[in-house]
């Protein structure tokens, strides 16, 4: 028996995809997949995620690697830079011909 068929699916750990769709933009979630390992994640997010050639890089991470701030805990969580205005780029002009900001 090959090693997939000794591991049924639904143990496989669960990866979120991330795909970054042109160079110099952010990479961005594109949603979850089950893989036996990250290469095969990796294999099977490329066939799912970018049949049209809308990708230049995919990202895979397991999702219990992923360390996430709580939506609920959104006020007290950020509350601590919304009184740093010096920190958002609203003094600044920017040009016209600086992509993606």
């Amino acid at each position: 028996m090959s090693e997939q068929q000794q591991s049924p699916r639904s143990n496989w750990p669960l990866y979120e995809v991330f795909v970054r769709g042109k160079r110099g933009l952010n990479h961005v979630h594109v949603g979850s997949l089950h893989a036996p390992d990250e290469r095969m994640a990796l294999t099977n997010a490329r066939d799912l995620y970018t049949r049209r050639n809308e990708g230049v890089s995919i990202w895979v991470v397991r999702a219990d690697a992923i360390t996430a701030s709580s939506p609920d805990e959104k006020d007290p969580f950020f509350e601590p830079s919304g009184d740093k205005v010096y920190r958002h780029p609203t003094f600044y002009a920017i040009p016209d011909d600086v992509p993606h900001i």
